[in-house]
């Protein structure tokens, strides 16, 4: 039978072998060992999934009722105590959702197709997105974000030469390329232009929410030209043209005795 890529088995193995998608970029950068280890089925990521549940758990509520239960049923050791229940991050991500359905401008945006599945060309490398609402009679699209704390708040990164500033967490954590990467896949598929829309709601109790309109078109290609830098290196590891470099502290590094193993002091 045919796998469904960009479909049922969009989160699938096989699929990302196929396409590159921004996730799979911020995981290579990190560290290409290891990524390429997840991706050959190799090593298996052993990092608390509790956030990325949540997430998924707030997302599904407004993708459809069937989405939403589905994922409930497929998940509901994670989300149920034995009691019946819901664990606390669920609690809160059900704050979450009550939130958004109570934002009007929320409610009013979020129409379209949901969960659209789209792929493209970036820098001569084919990516895949999934987008949480496309609206292309429109020429926008929404993505929810959950975030920890206020939605003014900006977390410290470090530069190429190791000093820190300070971001907005939208911008630490990528979210800004990824914005950027589905822009380009839909304005080449649909030769239109489209408007990327970070909608944020918070786990403060109460949450907050806000949509944040990306029209910073610099940020925007200052993104896509980091990524054109990078992606042919990173292609090549993940296709055995070149040797994949250990980050040399995560994880797997430490598991697999890739860390530095000798100092002088």
């Amino acid at each position: 039978m045919t796998k469904d890529l960009l479909g049922k088995d969009y989160y699938s193995l096989e699929s990302a072998k196929a396409y590159w998608s921004v996730s799979q970029v911020k995981r290579f950068k990190e560290c290409e060992a290891r990524a390429l280890a997840e991706l050959n089925d190799e090593w298996k990521d052993k990092r608390d999934k509790t956030a990325l549940l949540v997430g998924n758990y707030v997302h599904s509520a407004f993708e459809s009722k069937e989405a939403h239960e589905a994922f409930i049923d497929e998940n509901k050791e994670s989300i149920f105590k034995k009691n019946g229940n819901l664990y606390a991050p669920f609690e809160t991500a059900e704050n979450m959702i009550q939130a958004l359905a109570t934002d009007k401008n929320f409610m009013a945006l979020y129409q379209g197709e949901k969960e659209a599945a789209v792929t493209g060309d970036i820098a001569g490398i084919e990516f895949k997105g999934k987008i949480d609402c496309l609206n292309v009679e429109h020429g926008y699209f929404v993505d929810i974000k959950t975030t920890k704390g206020p939605i003014d708040d900006e977390v410290w990164v470090k530069d190429k030469d190791g000093n820190n500033y300070k971001v907005r967490w939208f911008e630490a954590y990528g979210y800004i390329l990824q914005m950027a990467v589905y822009k380009t896949m839909l304005e080449a598929k649909y030769n239109k232009p489209f408007e990327p829309i970070i909608y944020a709601v918070t786990k403060e109790s109460p949450s907050d929410t806000r949509a944040i309109r990306i029209q910073n078109i610099d940020a925007i290609q200052d993104e896509l030209n980091e990524l054109a830098k990078i992606i042919k290196r990173l292609d090549d590891v993940k296709h055995g043209r070149a040797q994949a470099k250990p980050c040399g502290h995560c994880e797997y590094c430490r598991e697999k005795k890739l860390t530095k193993r000798v100092e002088v002091y």
